[in-house]
């Protein structure tokens, strides 16, 4: 029996594996999108320079793109390791971590609660819902599929733990997680999660009691036991939400509360909770940004907090008859907690992206509920067996369409602005693509409406002042560069291109003062160290010069021209034996310009 047990598991693993992939096999064909996929891996050095000694020390000392998430870095320079730049790898690297989180996922539920078809019939909703687009084909959401990935297996450790108690399981289980929080800390909620797990279906109150030698047992004390049995755990928790929320402030991408007060902050999360269960029952209209629309209508705020109580209330009254209603409701709720909006971060209302683990719990629900529903109905394995399968299939369909939304930046923000209101940021990415197209005009009368709808919002300003740029109208491009760098400050490409604006007027301190501003938020950009070294070299001032050129072929060292420039100011500079080594290593590098050529021939007469 338990060998035909094992090989039942075994297809229905292989069966997850199989309609996961046909599902999502066309996620191969999608480009990178140009929104996070440039920040984390196309216009990062770091990461395309693949798994070196520098990138790796980088990865555990950045604070990079606002997030503390070393391991989620690594897989993108593993990925550019062996595979350069090419999407298509990338695609299937998130691809195979949403496989395996699928299968651990049914394999989880099942040695938990010995519920084979209830288990698997969660594997089949999370493996092909809707609401998991956004996560396995965003590349740069590789932490949310990577983080899953580690949840499962402390999960399983967790689970080997409760089995066989002893330190080296412990053990196994902190250091599994501590690998999922470096991937993401969006799993700080765990520790709780385990504890709710300990309830249902692990039973462990009722397993410890039963051990207790005393005549009445308490619960509190054994409640109490097992809090205490988390408390590294948790502490792991405080230590990586105290490391996000300084690399959050570092970044600047926590709103204040003058900007968001906190009445609209928890309207919008209980709006919020109530919209992503709606979005799991009927998955459509989805996409990449919601904007936050400030404060939603009074009455729907209501309504959302009542419909709340009220499952809550049920739920607990419920709890001991159905206690998978309780571990299914609080999972959802307690893992959602930390991104819905009471700490703001960024300024979407809400994310596809960040239901990838909540959602779990209303499977659960779905999964347990509807069989128990159907316990007393004539033709019940009938009714589960057809509804099932129309599950299947809609979600299936359902996440078919959805992937051709994302196949490139394109259709990506085109979708965007038909199923939403007021999206600056689909209409200045798309105003992005149109111009890579050439289509200039268009794509200012899309960055023209983005800020239509958000006056002060940054990247639409830079992208006109790059379009004016290219046009020829410095001034109103500097115009728009500086509306840029108020509205944020610490906008380093903005004060890269208002620094090259400044020196083709020739007005070289203001330039190397925003070049150096550049530097004071990220100290390795690699075109301000060039571009200060340049203003420095044209004004006489090669001493200061050869440190910056020297920092970029520090930073780059295969970037030909910093090793002329270097060349060049090292032999002004009174030093032209060393200006000859790194004119050498320039020509090295770019065999085919004749400029490098001819300035180490004439340095070396």
């Amino acid at each position: 029996m338990d060998r035909g047990y094992g090989r039942t598991k075994f297809i229905i693993s292989l069966f997850l594996i199989v309609i996961t992939f046909a599902a999502f096999w066309q996620v191969n064909r999608h480009e990178f999108v140009n929104y996070d996929d440039n920040v984390y891996i196309l216009e990062n050095h770091h990461v395309r320079a693949g798994l070196t000694v520098k990138g790796v020390a980088w990865a555990f000392t950045s604070f990079y793109a606002s997030n503390w998430h070393p391991l989620t870095w690594l897989s993108h320079m593993l990925d550019c390791e062996l595979f350069g730049l090419n999407p298509k790898w990338h695609h299937l690297t998130n691809l195979i971590f949403h496989l395996a989180n699928t299968v651990l996922l049914f394999l989880l539920l099942n040695r938990m609660t010995g519920a084979l078809w209830r288990s698997a019939f969660v594997g089949i909703l999370f493996a092909l819902h809707p609401l998991h687009v956004e996560s396995v084909a965003w590349v740069a959401e590789r932490k949310d599929v990577l983080s899953t990935f580690f949840w499962m297996l402390t999960l399983w450790a967790y689970i080997r733990y409760v089995e066989q108690p002893g330190l080296g399981n412990y053990i196994i289980t902190l250091l599994l997680f501590m690998a999922g929080l470096m991937s993401k800390p969006m799993l700080v909620t765990l520790p709780l999660i385990l504890l709710i797990l300990d309830y249902w279906p692990l039973d462990r109150l009722k397993q410890l009691s039963s051990s207790n030698t005393s005549i009445t047992p308490s619960w509190f004390p054994i409640f109490f036991r097992l809090v205490l049995e988390k408390i590294p755990l948790i502490v792991l928790s405080a230590a990586s939400s105290a490391i996000t929320i300084f690399a959050q402030q570092q970044g600047n991408t926590v709103m204040s509360l003058e900007v968001l007060p906190l009445g609209m902050r928890i309207a919008n999360a209980l709006v919020s909770y109530v919209t992503y269960i709606w979005k799991t029952i009927w998955p459509v209209d989805l996409a990449v940004f919601y904007p936050h629309p400030g404060m939603h209508a009074i009455g729907r705020v209501a309504g959302s907090g009542l419909l709340l109580l009220c499952i809550f209330i049920i739920v607990v009254y419920s709890s001991r008859k159905h206690p998978y209603l309780a571990v299914g409701w609080l999972w959802y709720f307690i893992t959602l907690a930390p991104v819905i909006g009471v700490v703001q971060v960024g300024a979407q209302a809400m994310a596809d992206r960040y239901t990838y683990i909540p959602i779990i719990g209303l499977f659960i629900i779905i999964a347990w509920g509807i069989p128990d529903i159907l316990a007393l109905w004539r033709y019940k394995k009938q009714i589960l067996i057809i509804s099932t399968g129309l599950v299947i299939s809609t979600v299936t369909v359902l996440t078919f369409f959805q992937l051709q939304n994302w196949k490139n930046n394109f259709t990506l923000f085109k979708h965007a602005l038909r199923v939403t209101d007021d999206n600056y940021l689909a209409h200045t990415n798309l105003g992005a693509v149109l111009v890579g197209q050439g289509k200039l005009d268009d794509g200012i009368t899309h960055y023209k409406k983005a800020l239509e709808i958000k006056p002060d919002y940054a990247l639409a300003n830079y992208n006109i002042g790059v379009v004016l740029d290219r046009k020829g109208d410095l001034q109103q491009a500097i115009s728009h560069y500086e509306k840029a760098i108020r509205s944020r400050p610490n906008y380093v490409k903005a004060h890269c291109n208002l620094g090259v604006a400044r020196a083709r007027e020739k007005k070289y301190d203001a330039a190397i003062s925003h070049f150096s501003a550049a530097l004071d938020i990220e100290p390795d950009i690699a075109e301000a160290h060039f571009n200060i070294g340049r203003c420095l070299a044209i004004t006489g001032k090669n001493d200061k010069a050869i440190m910056h050129f020297t920092e970029v072929v520090r930073i780059l060292p295969k970037l030909a021209q910093a090793h002329y420039a270097l060349g060049i100011a090292l032999s002004r500079n009174g030093r032209p034996n060393q200006g000859i080594r790194y004119l050498e290593n320039a020509v090295k590098l770019s065999p085919k310009n004749i400029r490098y050529q001819q300035a180490l021939e004439r340095l070396q007469k």
